[in-house]
């Protein structure tokens, strides 16, 4: 800009002072000329993706939808490159950002051993699954998000979203699950030792339908934290900053960002796939 106006017959110290810059920074870049954007015929789809979830998204889901949707040829460093220059980031979360909903009251139940030993390695879906409940605050009061995660198709397979973490809400949530579940399928089910998980009903429930339940120890995240994963992604890129008028809107918006996580958002670990796609090529296999 001060190039230009200079050409115009401003003199060069009086645009200077004005904006501030230093005269030897001014005659450094005037030497070098400016490079040129990177990849800009992408530029407009990078910013569609960034914005399909509320608080955006990081650099290499963009890079897989570049590459899936588009046939693009980039390189996830080329996508961090081109989103700097259009002036686009995801905000990383600190670790004391949010706190965890803890439902441990002691031994009130049925305990079960760590099965999984925090292999949450999987081939395909329905082998290894993985539910906690995670509690969400706003002026109105609390929610909380209790989901089923596919540990092989990075698939939330079933959720419900209440006001209370009571046992309704389990039953909601396995409501939703077990019908879907496919015949002959015995998965293994990682939780916490929460109450509801020791709950008679819940394990009933759970031994009907062929699931194995396994249990983290006690006071010992790192057991399920596969699931506590996808919590970190679903507060960094749906709830950050954000405030919603009532627990309706909440929860609507929240199952839309479920249905942009099954169908839309990409997964490293699935080779650029997304949930949904890697299920249905697992059930064609």
């Amino acid at each position: 800009m001060i190039r230009e106006l200079s050409g115009q017959g401003h003199a060069l110290k009086d645009l200077l002072a004005a904006s501030g810059v230093p005269a030897s920074t001014y005659h450094y870049n005037k030497l070098r000329p400016a490079k040129p954007p990177t990849r800009p015929e992408l530029w407009g789809k990078a910013v569609e993706i960034f914005s399909r979830s509320p608080n955006g998204c990081g650099h290499r889901q963009i890079a897989m939808c570049l590459r899936a949707e588009e046939g693009a040829v980039i390189a996830d460093k080329t996508v961090l490159k081109m989103m700097r220059e259009i002036g686009i980031r995801c905000g990383i979360r600190r670790e004391t950002d949010y706190h965890k909903y803890n439902s441990y009251r002691g031994v009130v139940g049925k305990t079960f051993e760590n099965v999984l030993g925090r292999d949450f390695s999987a081939d395909g879906p329905w082998q290894k699954l993985g539910t906690d409940v995670t509690e969400f605050k706003q002026g109105w009061g609390k929610a909380y998000f209790a989901p089923v995660y596919d540990f092989g198709s990075k698939e939330i397979a079933a959720w419900s979203i209440s006001r209370h973490p009571d046992l309704a809400q389990q039953d909601e949530m396995l409501d939703m699950l077990i019908p879907k579940m496919p015949e002959g399928a015995h998965p293994i089910m990682q939780s916490d030792m929460g109450w509801q998980y020791q709950h008679d009903r819940y394990c009933g429930r759970l031994e009907k339908a062929g699931i194995v339940q396994s249990m983290s120890r006690k006071g010992n995240c790192i057991d399920n934290g596969a699931t506590e994963q996808v919590f970190g992604h679903v507060k960094d890129e749906f709830f950050r900053g954000r405030e919603f008028p009532d627990f309706d809107t909440f929860k609507r918006e929240l199952e839309d960002y479920i249905a942009y996580w099954n169908t839309q958002r990409r997964q490293v670990k699935l080779k650029g796939l997304t949930p949904e796609e890697f299920r249905n090529q697992s059930l064609v296999a």
